[in-house]
């Protein structure tokens, strides 16, 4: 199954442009040390038994450390019937950008 991608920077512009749905699926020693602000933390292992925390009906950005686990949360997502796209670079990127990240 091909998953959709989208950069960091597309993703900064969704962020400005109004509420955007990311969900961080780093393991939670990862996230602590550095994460998107606004990403809400459910772990790759734990997302199928926490679907329910995903919003559906809009668009999810997945994002991990730099694109292999949020492409495998975006293909379960998708698989359940949820709209979603990985982030390409992940976080790494999005720091490597000289954007803000929240620490924990």
């Amino acid at each position: 199954m091909a998953i959709n991608e989208t950069s960091v920077d597309d993703l900064a512009a969704a962020r400005e442009a109004g509420d955007v749905t990311l969900i961080d699926v780093r393991n939670p020693d990862e996230y602590a040390q550095g994460h998107i602000p606004g990403a809400h933390l459910i772990p790759l292992p734990e997302l199928t038994e926490r679907l329910a925390e995903v919003p559906s009906g809009r668009q999810v950005h997945v994002v991990c450390q730099s694109g292999g686990r949020s492409a495998q949360g975006a293909e379960l997502l998708v698989q359940h019937g949820i709209s979603a796209v990985s982030v390409a670079g992940g976080t790494k990127g999005w720091i490597a950008s000289g954007r803000q990240v929240e620490k924990s």
